[in-house]
């Protein structure tokens, strides 16, 4: 039975598509068929650090929405990015970062209830282990349907006043979705606060927190341009990206 496990943060700028790609990697060396999708449809990019060039990117998952093709003909298969010896597979649902496809979106929408269709079909047509959701920021329809059919929510935050109050929302709502495994990560922590974040954020949500990530020059010099894990395997905070895909194949 494969795992479906949402990404989500209620704010932008928190590290969500990084620690999305980060996941998909480490699950794939361990030997797992890892699919993940891009479903923030109004400002994708996670495709970058997969090095998808968008002139490249072929169908997409706004084609699939509009009735263009088969999800299956949205993956693109990027395991080759990490070399000969990758275990498992990586397959990449990305968004269109075209212009008018995105306006688009923002000025008809789409029908949500396909997103739910296309995930069990990419599970069955891929033979998927894991399949990763890269959800938009806050609390939309789109975004309750993620998490309500989520196996595991990886509950993104920084130690930052606006997102302790946009994670207590969205910590409630998951609670009342019955998400049967939620698991908090706070990102991009000043070193001065590393020793307390983690009691306190367990202490304020009630909920495990899975790793907490200190600000880090070499994840910032990176710039998206590639999986941090992969390029710095021995990096600290490599470990603790591993942690946190232990937690999620659990």
């Amino acid at each position: 039975m494969a795992k479906i496990v949402s990404v989500h943060s209620f704010r932008g700028g928190t590290g969500k598509s990084n620690t999305s790609a980060n996941i998909t990697y480490l699950c794939a060396m361990q030997g797992l068929r890892v699919g993940v999708v891009d479903t923030d449809i109004q400002s994708p990019g996670i495709h970058v650090l997969f090095g998808l060039d968008d002139q490249d990117m072929g169908r997409s998952l706004n084609d699939y929405l509009w009735g263009k093709c088969k999800i299956e003909e949205t993956a693109h298969d990027v395991t080759s990015t990490f070399g000969p010896n990758m275990p498992g597979k990586v397959f990449l649902i990305p968004s269109s970062i075209k212009a008018g496809e995105i306006a688009r979106v923002l000025r008809e929408g789409y029908d949500v209830g396909l997103l739910n269709d296309g995930f069990e079909a990419l599970i069955t047509k891929l033979n998927l282990d894991m399949l990763i959701i890269d959800t938009h920021p806050g609390i939309n329809e789109e975004t309750l349907l993620s998490i309500a059919i989520s196996d595991t929510l990886v509950l993104i935050l920084r130690p930052d006043q606006q997102d302790y109050q946009g994670t207590s929302v969205t910590v409630e709502v998951a609670r009342k979705l019955g998400v049967p495994q939620m698991i908090l990560m706070v990102n991009k922590v000043p070193s001065m606060l590393m020793n307390e974040v983690k009691q306190r954020i367990e202490k304020l949500y009630d909920c495990e927190v899975g790793v907490v990530i200190p600000h880090t020059d070499e994840l910032m010099t990176l710039a998206s341009s590639g999986i941090f894990a992969h390029r710095y395997p021995d990096h600290p905070v490599s470990k603790l990206y591993r942690d946190m895909a232990m937690l999620v194949m659990k």
